[in-house]
């Protein structure tokens, strides 16, 4: 009789870093996906934990860590024994903390299989993103236990260097009382960090007498940078210096459709909220929809024109649904309003005719478009899918152009449930410093369902129609770019971020006081 081998479990002390999650190695992030049961600290951000849930498997078990190293050990142990994979994710490096060390001595003294993966140290990668860099003689240490400093030996490093420790907030005033007994000069430079690599992360320079005072009212673990380097924040300190740093920004999209935009305005520091305002349903009568597809295959239009995302989605849907696919739009040329569109095309494996290289609107793509030529163009139709809402300006300039048009409701747009209360009073109350429409229905369904944004909200629009429809509702239009597209409104957002620092850095610290510039750049002066 053959005996079934249980399987074998693998256990793995992953270092998650500072605590931004583009900071996590590949090897960590390998080792999460690969996860049946995470073991977490409490130090770890949510916002780095969200990101690691998103990307591990439907049924993979989180929980946080509790009790003596030996205990959580014990956890590990007994995942591994029976087939799992089982990580312990800290903050920092894991050797970083004694804890960890004597979980995986524990470990090392089993049969299991374990690894550790190294983490940027949280001292250390903090300081880099205050923009304190560590020159010289350098110590970076991440401290559980302040009263085991050996304070000697960080006077030394200061003098002859930098230094940087991560420790509790609570522990500050027994910092300062070592660093001092030990005969750093009270006038060192020290920067504090509250929130490392976060959204919020937020520096206060002072010196070694005064740090304690000035780090009132932060918690949780901080980051000291003492010595030399701290002098060199205010030309290399970049991470809280992006043009949105802390600008909490409305996105009146779905989820699915804001990620871009979100991923631009987070990489200017921005704090993106997504709030859909409008929801994508099938056309009531499907029957319209079955004979374009009908017409596709036949050979009935010369062209399809994409205007949305959603439109392409309704299309590959519906060619789903009766077993079609890329192949049966051979011989028809496609045409898309702007490049999210067109990457919509791409993905299916299409390569589009026409972007407009100008104004991405409807009226950028009819300045491009070429009239209807019989001898050109045996086929002089056009499918033109969109949602129920759509203007008629595209299809008018169509039809003048010599073409015959084939307008067909290929999805509805619903307007979506209202936001939380406490979205919605924000809205209201002025809770966002910024609003980005990416429509004209963004702006009608945004105000429907949540009301009108606060006068000091800054209002930026994609493009013209969406500005005559903001003013319409008595918003005041602060931003809109060149061109009409989702990167270039970031763009253009970020743009008009640093002239309003540039302003405000011009003026007296009394017009400051009294400035109606709002945001968060505005706050910073004050």
């Amino acid at each position: 009789m053959t005996r079934t081998r249980k399987p074998v479990g693998r256990i793995a002390f992953v270092g998650a870093g500072p605590g931004d999650p583009g900071l996590l190695t590949r090897r960590a992030h390998d080792a999460l996906v690969d996860a049946d049961q995470v073991i977490y600290d409490r130090g770890v951000p949510e916002s780095l934990l969200a990101v690691v849930r998103a990307d591990a498997r439907d049924d993979a078990e989180f929980t946080p860590a509790e009790g003596a190293p030996g205990d959580v050990a014990k956890v590990l142990i007994s995942a591994a024994r029976s087939g799992l994979n089982a990580v312990h994710l800290v903050t920092g490096d894991p050797f970083g903390h004694d804890s960890v060390v004597k979980e995986v001595q524990a470990v090392a003294r089993t049969a299991a299989h374990f690894e550790v993966v190294p983490g940027v140290g949280q001292a250390e990668g903090v300081a880099t993103y205050a923009g304190v860099p560590l020159p010289g003689v350098r110590t970076a240490a991440d401290v559980e236990d302040v009263s085991a400093l050996d304070f000697e030996a960080l006077a030394t490093a200061v003098g002859r260097g930098s230094l940087a420790l991560a420790v509790d907030a609570g522990d500050l005033a027994a910092v300062r009382d070592g660093l001092l007994a030990a005969g750093v000069d009270g006038t060192t430079g020290v920067g504090v960090t509250g929130d490392g690599t976060g959204e919020t992360q937020y520096t206060t320079t002072s010196t070694v007498d005064s740090f304690v005072a000035a780090a009132l009212g932060f918690t949780g673990r901080v980051v000291l940078t003492i010595g030399v380097g701290v002098g060199q924040r205010d030309k290399l300190s970049w991470w809280e210096n992006r043009p949105l740093y802390g600008w909490k920004v409305l996105v009146p999209r779905t989820k699915e459709q804001a990620g871009a935009m979100s991923a631009r305005l987070r990489a200017y520091g921005a704090i993106p909220c997504e709030v859909p305002t409008i929801a994508v349903e099938p056309p009531r009568t499907p029957a319209q929809m079955e004979r374009a597809v009908k017409g596709l295959v036949d050979g009935r239009y010369a062209w399809v024109i994409f205007t949305s995302v959603n439109a392409v989605r309704a299309v590959w849907e519906k060619f789903a649904e009766h077993g079609l696919d890329a192949r049966h739009f051979g011989g028809v040329k496609i045409a898309c309003i702007g490049e999210a569109t067109a990457d919509a095309v791409r993905a299916f494996g299409i390569q589009p005719e026409l972007i407009p290289a100008g104004e991405q609107s409807s009226e950028g793509l009819l300045a491009e478009f070429s009239p209807h030529d019989e001898i050109l163009d045996p086929v002089g139709r056009v499918l033109l899918p969109r949602a129920d809402i759509a203007t008629e300006t595209l299809a008018a300039g169509l039809t003048e152009r010599g073409w015959e048009v084939d307008d067909v409701t290929a999805y509805r747009t619903v307007r979506a449930a209202p936001p939380p209360a406490e979205i919605r009073d924000a809205i209201k109350s002025g809770g966002f410093d910024a609003v980005l429409f990416t429509s004209s229905s963004t702006v009608r369904n945004l105000v429907g369902i949540a009301g009108k944004p606060h006068a000091r909200t800054v209002v930026a629009v994609i493009g013209p129609k969406t500005a005559e429809t903001a003013t319409e509702f008595g918003l005041r239009v602060d931003v809109q770019p060149p061109h009409a597209s989702v990167p270039d409104l970031v763009e253009a957002l970020a743009a008009y971020a640093v002239e309003l620092r540039e302003k405000l850095a011009a003026m007296p610290a009394k017009q400051r006081r009294g400035s109606k510039v709002q945001g968060p750049t505005a706050l910073r002066f004050r």
